[in-house]
């Protein structure tokens, strides 16, 4: 199972780029994989070929409109385990005895 940690976004387009942003979220979003949008980017979970068609959808959804994109990507791969988006922030929460502010 991997997670992979993705920001995407166009360069040279202005100053606000949540139009963007927008953009590539819905393509995420109706993927239908299990992700987390968090203030600085978007972790997503699922097996690699199916995430990486997902980078992909999104590269194209913006390539359309926009001559440079930057992507940044963080993948962790840990063989056999599911639902690692939710059970690592759960261990650390049982190991410090309260809630953390992430959900």
């Amino acid at each position: 199972m991997v997670l992979l940690e993705m920001t995407m976004s166009p360069t040279g387009q202005g100053e606000s780029l949540s139009s963007y942003v927008a953009r590539v979220l819905d393509v995420i979003d109706r993927s239908g994989v299990t992700y987390r949008l968090t203030a600085m980017g978007t972790i997503l979970e699922g097996d690699w070929d199916e995430l990486m068609n997902v980078v992909r959808d999104c590269f194209n959804e913006l390539r359309h409109d926009c001559k440079r994109i930057g992507v940044h990507i963080k993948i962790d791969y840990r063989e056999g385990q599911n639902s690692r988006l939710e059970s690592k922030i759960e261990s650390l929460e049982t190991k410090l005895g309260r809630k953390l502010k992430s959900r």
